[in-house]
């Protein structure tokens, strides 16, 4: 897994003179990362994947279950790390899942008369214990609970409740910022519900939503009713997390629902302006931090009200934390109870929920147990516990450096084979409401990303940036179908497992979880490599209970076979369909549900392995189709009822098999690999219910598609089906529906079927086509970028500059707890003078005596950042954030600069210029919930025989309280010329700029700052969905940095002296697919004298016949507020 372990304090200081070289060497120990041997690197745990609910002291017994989970050439990935102060470990957080499926028994914690979740595992002493001997399971009696507040949202010990009905609360973590193009909002949802999820977690963002005091705007990305919208047409409840607040240094994260998300973004998502103006300790009931918050959360509250279930709305859960019940505001999460100050900020927060039209209970995410707001001041409506996985593993964020193992490789770590293991070993846990941290990752553009990670959230997750699906969405395709199909799988006591006495394997190498529902005996045996490592392949035979009697299982084929890193579950006694019951089942289920009143079961298994299921064949069979007998076998049972039949599936097959096919049944099996080929899209209930996409609730109607890519939505109108999908390639469409459909449509076009093929099928509503791509497919062309336009963008170090304009940095006081080293008491941090985000410019300046020699400067601006300094126009050297050999990932450095001779006027004015980049504010670090509160900016000023004068400082134009655009918000720009000008937006007129290939770099090899503009007009078809990316391709090493816009959104950060990332994923929305497009690129060359040549092109990732409508919103330069 990626683990990333902290390294030791970042101030580095140098007096190399001039210090000219810093960042783009890469030594010969590059290869050499940090390890645990040191207690300075110890490793502190994030949020990412933690079961929040665990007891820690279980870690260290079970880390080395996933030590041999990486391959050799991946090995290097768990040494990895993690810059400077907090570190994520899937290690660790694979571990705690497999560490907890039992740990918390519901009497140990006194929690009183409290609702809450519990984990339902009796308490098992016996050494020795067979299934027999503990079914029925003694567990507690049911306790529903419900709220006054709403009806429509209830729990008991066992499930979430909605609308009266029971639900396995299936969800993924999406944040709409990080996809700044709503109209593309609908293509992950609809993604999601064709995997078979329910629900999405989505965050939102102080920081955008609420840019500076008494404003908040939910225009654009920023809204939240498309969103809804959206998710009320794909029928997929949102658990809404209006976060801001930060994440601990220690085992796992805060996170407030009130201001903070964490979600590796800037201050955590706490919005600039409150780390600067507010002078109280944020997160606690300080006077000024409850007013700063207030404007962003009833603003929330008002657009989310009317869009609760109890308003025929999607959202059943507003939780601003990290992790959440899925149904209920969250006050904060992992936050304690004292002093009184963070109890009062609770209560403070409950009043502004309680006093407001949301009606959904509060909870509240407590690390290890810790019993913090159960009783007293803050407590809160529902005290959470291990029921709930709230951000499970769904891939990584990258950090900083040459050595990153990137997010491809972090989607193989956390891929089918991880999925397979640890999602089936939360089932066994006894979990029902689960979450991926995430299912699609997306951009952070723009300065939205804290310090320690670059540009792409990809995240190696479900989807990636580009929005494609992956073999990781197959698996969890999978899983959630059979999640969805399961309703009794919603309802069970944990009984057992092999650690507790549980004998129900033959071969102590396969691990045991046993589930039972209590009213209808439905068991779930969960199946797992004891070694979850392993590689090797284990058969064993499984002694369960089959209708009240013991029974071996298989009885025909030779074993149960679980391949390396492979889980499966195995059901007895299991109902599917309006009457029918599988005896057992070695083979996994994907589908299992009624179809037309027929009772519909698709099984699947590995093909290289021996499948089994028992059941009762019923109805009149159709003999049309050609079961291979000798890849599927019949056999009478003799030690089960006369009517059931055991069904042996071989190795060997693949494809889809239909086995049984009546007037009643339709039993189909297919490898594990065609079974992922299949989608079964929910068909719409009544048009009057506001809640008719959403399964279990308004409708229990869904058919099967195998064959597209993607199969977004299912019409049924009349004898007419209309699916709506996405191609990669021409397929075979098969199709298992109502036999009252006469006519099929994909997209729109009619499809012809094969009569003799769908009968083969099944006799009844099966169809059979050929589904071809659209004539525009092959038709897509991507032109070159060329004839790029250049002009110099650092004026301020000529002599002619005229900074009148610019703001005094005078301020001698600052609310900002981290003060500076030296200089003379001014405060020289860009955030309190309202320049918070990306590139911030300083001028100092003083009259020359002759005598200067140098000049110290101490720069904070977050990890891998740099600055340039220049004496007048006198290039002095760049610091960089990380070593010269990239070993280390630095926050802040301090150097002496040595003024070349000629560099001053003596008697005169002279400037010290710097021109810094801000990479984002530090989320909150350990126990100190001011660490967001960054001192970015000049921690010490010094000239060697001298003082400065006036220092000046301008980043963003109108900082945060006046930027002009208002459509791409305060997160998009810097504070560079170019940008303070507007040059990066659409429309601005190059008329009389220079002809220079940006290949070229800035002119005489010189260090500064230079804008390239290029624009490309696109034609691509409609009816396509294109993923297209900017790709820098020159190798990586050259000293430069460079801001992509594209049509004026900031889309991408190359740091091209540490890297990682040269790809930037740009979506259509952005781009204009049929018109023209302006890219601009501010290019920083870091060093004089020293060639770089970057090379940017506009590459074609993946075409897709398909997709979703989109929109552009790209104002287009304007003078208003830039001059």
């Amino acid at each position: 897994m990626f683990s990333f372990f902290t390294m030791s304090a970042s101030h580095e200081t140098s007096s190399t003179t001039p210090r000219t070289s810093l960042g783009p060497k890469f030594s010969s120990d590059t290869k050499t990362r940090y390890s645990l041997t040191s207690n300075e690197h110890k490793p502190v745990f994030q949020k990412e994947g933690l079961n929040r609910a665990t007891n820690y002291s279980t870690l260290n017994s079970w880390t080395s279950l996933m030590t041999g989970f990486e391959s050799p050439a991946e090995h290097d990935h768990a040494k990895r790390r993690r810059g400077r102060f907090f570190a994520l470990t899937c290690l660790v957080s694979i571990a705690l899942v497999l560490a907890t499926s039992h740990v918390y028994p519901v009497n140990s914690i006194n929690l009183g008369s409290l609702p809450q979740f519990v984990s339902r595992s009796p308490s098992l002493k016996s050494a020795s214990l067979s299934t027999a001997d503990i079914i029925p399971s003694d567990s507690p009696a049911e306790q529903l609970n419900a709220f006054a507040r709403t009806p429509d949202v209830q729990f008991d010990n066992f499930s979430l409740i909605l609308k009266g009905q029971r639900v396995f609360l299936h969800s993924g973590e999406f944040h709409t910022f990080r996809l700044p193009v709503p109209s593309l909002w609908p293509d992950i949802l609809e993604k999601a519900k064709a995997a078979g999820m329910n629900a999405l977690s989505v965050y939102t963002h102080m920081g955008l939503i609420n840019p500076a005091p008494g404003v908040v705007d939910f225009g654009g990305f920023r809204a939240l009713q498309p969103l809804y919208d959206a998710a009320k047409a794909a029928g997929i409840w949102i658990v809404l997390r209006p976060g801001p607040v930060s994440k601990l240094n220690s085992i796992a994260t805060l996170t407030n629902c009130l201001q903070y998300i964490n979600a590796e973004t800037t201050a955590g998502g706490i919005a600039h302006w409150a780390t600067s103006e507010v002078a109280g300790p944020l997160r606690t009931n300080a006077t000024d931090w409850q007013a700063a918050w207030q404007d962003y959360i009833k603003g929330i509250i008002k657009v989310t009200a009317p869009n609760q279930i109890n308003n025929g709305g999607p959202v059943i859960g507003v939780c601003c934390s990290l992790t959440y019940l899925q149904t209920n505001f969250c006050t904060d999460n992992e936050y304690s109870q004292s002093p009184i100050s963070h109890a009062e900020y609770f209560s403070q927060l409950e009043d502004v929920y309680h006093d407001s039209d949301i009606v959904v209970p509060l909870t509240y995410n407590d690390p290890g147990q810790g019993r913090n707001f159960i009783n007293g001041t803050g407590a809160v409506d529902l005290y959470g516990s291990t029921h709930l996985k709230h951000e499970f593993q769904g891939g990584s964020f990258d950090a900083w450096g040459p050595t990153a193992p990137g997010y491809a490789g972090c989607r193989i770590l956390t891929g089918p084979d991880f999925q397979s293991v640890f999602n089936r070993q939360l089932w066994a846990s006894n979990a029902k409401l689960i979450s991926y941290y995430m299912l699609y990752g997306g951009t952070s553009w723009g300065a939205i990303p804290f310090h320690g990670v670059y540009t792409s959230y990809d995240y190696g997750a479900t989807f990636t940036e580009s929005r494609e699906l992956t073999t990781k969405a197959d698996e969890l395709k999978r899983q959630a179908l059979f999640l969805r199909s399961s309703r009794e799988f919603y309802k069970t006591n944990w009984v057992a497992d092999a650690s507790t006495g549980l004998q129900a394997s033959t071969n102590s190498a396969a691990f045991i979880t046993l589930l039972k529902n209590p009213e209808t005996g439905a068991s779930f045996y969960i199946a797992r490599q004891a070694d979850s490592t392993s590689t090797a392949t284990t058969t064993f035979k499984l002694n369960a209970t089959v209708s009240g009697e013991p029974l071996q299982i298989p009885v025909v084929v030779p074993a149960i076979t679980l391949g390396g890193r492979e889980s499966k579950v195995i059901v007895t006694d299991y109902s599917f369909g309006a009457s029918s019951k599988l005896a057992f089942s070695t083979a996994e289920i994907f589908y299992a549900s009624t179809i037309d009143g027929r009772d519909v079961l698709f099984l699947y298994g590995n093909s290289t392995q021996d499948h089994e299921a028992a059941l009762q064949l019923t109805g009149k069979p159709n003999n049309l189709h050609q079961t291979p007998a000798s890849l599927v076998q019949f056999t009478n049972s003799t030690s089960l009822s006369q009517s059931t039949t055991i069904v042996s599936f071989l190795h060997g097959i693949e494809g889809l098999v239909t086995v049984w096919d009546s007037d009643t049944q339709l039993i189909l099996f297919a490898d594990s690999d065609t079974a992922a080929t299949f989608w079964s899209p929910v068909i719409a209930g009544a048009k009057n219910d506001p809640l008719r996409n959403y399964w279990g609730i308004g409708t229990n109607e869904s058919i099967l598609v195998g064959g597209p890519y993607l199969v977004r939505e299912a019409t049924i109108t009349g004898s007419k089906l209309a699916l709506r999908g996405d191609l990669k390639t021409d397929v075979r469409l098969s199709i298992i529906a109502p036999k009252s459909i006469r006519s099929i449509t994909w997209n729109g076009e009619n499809v012809s079927g094969d009569v003799a093929a769908a009968s083969s099928l099944t006799f009844s509503g099966g169809f059979v086509g050929q589904l071809k791509l659209s004539k525009s497919f092959s038709g897509v062309s991507i032109p070159k970028l060329t004839n790029w336009k250049f002009k110099d963008s650092l004026p301020e170090v000529q002599k002619s500059f005229n900074d009148n304009s610019w703001t005094i940095a005078n301020h001698t006081t600052t609310n900002i707890p981290l003060k500076p080293y030296y200089g003379d008491g001014r405060i020289l941090y860009g955030c309190d003078y309202g320049f918070c985000e990306n590139t911030v410019l300083w001028r100092g300046h003083f009259i020359a005596t002759g005598n200067e020699k140098s000049v110290n400067l101490s720069i904070n601006g977050g990890e891998a950042f740099a600055a340039s300094v220049w004496a007048n126009n006198v290039f002095l050297g760049t610091s960089f954030g990380n070593s010269s050999n990239n070993r280390r990932i630095l926050e802040e450095t301090d150097d002496k600069f040595t003024f070349p001779a000629g560099a001053l006027v003596p008697g005169k004015d002279n400037v010290i210029t710097v021109v810094q980049d801000n990479m984002g504010l530090n989320e909150t670090s350990g126990s100190n919930t001011d660490s967001s509160k960054g001192p970015r900016g000049i921690r010490g000023f010094a000239l060697d025989g001298n003082k400065f004068g006036e220092w000046k400082v301008q980043g963003k134009i109108g900082g945060y309280k006046n930027f002009p655009d208002k459509v791409r918000g305060v997160m998009n720009e810097g504070g560079l010329f170019g940008e303070r000008q507007g040059w990066h937006l659409p429309g601005f007129s190059t008329k009389g700029w220079a002809s220079r290939d940006l290949s070229q770099g800035l002119p005489s090899d010189a260090a500064g700052v230079g804008f390239f503009i290029s624009t490309v007009k696109l034609n691509i078809p409609k009816g396509l969905d294109v993923m297209l990316s900017f790709t820098f391709e020159e190798p990586l090493g050259q000293p430069y940095r460079a801001f992509l816009f594209v049509n004026g959104w900031m889309m991408g950060k190359r740091v091209a002296n540490l890297g990682p990332q040269a790809k930037f994923p740009v979506h259509e929305g952005i781009l204009d697919y049929q018109g023209e497009n302006t890219v601009a690129v501010a290019l920083w060359a870091m060093e004089s004298n020293v060639t770089i040549s970057p090379n940017l092109q506009l590459t074609l990732d993946a075409v897709y016949d398909g997709g979703v409508d989109v929109v552009t919103d790209n104002p287009k330069w304007s003078a208003a507020g830039r001059t």
